[in-house]
């Protein structure tokens, strides 16, 4: 096979390309691997002299306390259960929308998709939401975090896309050997629709393990809180539960564990979605490419 020298000119774009490619990756890895070392190193040494590769700058304190904590845990427990089960309303809700709406056959589709649209860009409001999910007694439960958003117009186009993609000759095969319409969802368009299953999923439970406003608005209990809310008190107000270091009587030594908590904490609040991302990886690119072409 001849081989295409390639001219100066090409060695020079694709050294530019590699250059910024490399810087890219850097500012995306370099912070999570700031934090990560972070978690596990001394606050002084840390000020003093940056990331060390000395062992003695290293312990686990700061997991050994975050761990010891029952707000920590039963905050990520909570915005587990959270995510997990707003993850399946909204997967549900977009599928089941897209599906009819990506059919031509469907009459008054395009007054449906209009209306469905206009909603993107006019909202209630904060005030008027807040007031119906008062009306509907669902103030300090698990309903007010997972059920007024968990119909998404972007994500409902996004299915729409993906089924006008698959091919029609298996609705109209399916229907000449006498399937339903019902049949020919479950047992045909669903199994072959994993790409944008899983991208919805990915979509919606990253979003809302993310958020915390929802929860500041809508919770009182504080046993209730998400974990976002209890990374909030110890990452933006700078208040560590003092019954976690009760012992400590020195305030250089409560500030030196509180740096050590906070790191780790946003390590473990991180670990659900670099858990998922690999299972998902696989379905990503073809179910985001699909849906968003047309």
């Amino acid at each position: 096979m001849d081989y295409i020298k390639p001219t100066r000119m090409d060695r020079i774009v694709l050294g530019i390309t590699y250059t910024l490619l490399f810087l890219g990756v850097l500012m995306i890895v370099g912070p999570l691997i700031y934090v990560v070392v972070a978690s596990f190193m001394e606050p002084t040494a840390l000020l003093n002299k940056g990331i060390s590769f000395d062992v003695a700058d290293y312990n686990l304190e700061g997991y050994k306390l975050i761990l010891s904590d029952d707000n920590i845990l039963r905050g990520f427990l909570n915005a587990l259960l959270y995510s997990s089960v707003f993850t399946v309303i909204t997967v549900t809700v977009c599928v089941f929308a897209g599906y009819p709406l990506s059919l031509d056959a469907f009459i008054g589709r395009k007054m449906i998709m209009t209306l469905f649209i206009i909603t993107m860009f006019f909202g209630g409001g904060l005030i008027p939401t807040y007031l119906v999910v008062k009306q509907l007694g669902m103030l300090d439960t698990i309903w007010a975090l997972v059920i007024p958003g968990a119909v998404s117009v972007w994500n409902i186009i996004l299915a729409r896309t993906f089924f006008r993609s698959l091919p029609k000759e298996l609705n109209e095969a399916a229907k000449i050997d006498g399937g339903s319409d019902i049949m020919i969802f479950f047992r045909i368009v669903l199994p072959l629709s994993k790409p944008i299953v899983f991208v919805l999923a990915l979509y919606a439970f990253v979003g809302h393990w993310n958020d915390f406003f929802q929860s500041l608005i809508y919770l009182d209990s504080q046993d209730k809180y998400p974990l976002q809310l209890v990374l909030r008190r110890i990452l933006i107000l700078n208040k560590v539960d003092p019954n976690i270091i009760a012992s400590v009587k020195e305030q250089a030594e409560l500030a030196r564990l509180s740096e050590l908590m906070k790191y780790a904490a946003i390590v473990i609040s991180s670990i659900p979605l670099l858990v998922m991302y690999p299972f998902f990886q696989k379905y990503f690119e073809k179910g985001v490419m699909v849906g968003s072409l047309k």
